[in-house]
């Protein structure tokens, strides 16, 4: 759920299951994932009450944050931790769907860095972003040749 790429700056995003962004909220660096994801989440459950299953990474672990949701939202967060044996990278389960959003978003020039002055632009941005990749994902253009398309013999 979230991400620490920008200096000074956090970024928690909340996507579903197939990657599409839900929520993101950019704030200051110095405030915990907890607190962040508090603020999504409660924005998040007004919009699609049905929201039953989290998955986040460790820094959104502890057993306050665990049992604020299943109180107060009827949500249970399950924490994606790596492996006791494990060695380097290895892709985690449901934790890849979050960092692949991230990556699709990042494309977009003005997102590659922080341009802007103020957190709300940058949410913003995200959003835009967001909708441009459910744009193109709509109406593709055919008037170009995949990549991936081969060609007749």
């Amino acid at each position: 759920m979230g991400e620490k790429n920008v200096r000074g700056r956090k970024r928690h995003f909340l996507v579903d299951t197939e990657g599409h962004l839900l929520a993101v909220l950019v704030e200051a660096a110095n405030r915990g994932d907890r607190d962040g994801a508090r603020w999504v989440l409660s924005w998040v459950s007004k919009r699609w009450p049905e929201l039953r299953k989290l998955w986040a990474d460790h820094g959104y672990s502890g057993a306050d944050l665990a049992v604020w949701l299943r109180d107060e939202y009827g949500i249970d967060l399950e924490i994606v931790e790596k492996p006791a044996d494990q060695v380097g990278f290895a892709v985690q389960p449901r934790r890849w769907v979050v960092e692949r959003s991230i990556a699709w978003i990042n494309r977009s020039r003005r997102l590659s860095k922080d341009y802007e002055q103020r957190a709300e632009s940058t949410e913003t941005w995200c959003y835009l972003s967001s909708i441009q990749l459910l744009l193109k994902r709509l109406c593709p253009r055919f008037d170009r040749e995949p990549p991936y398309a081969r060609k007749a013999a």
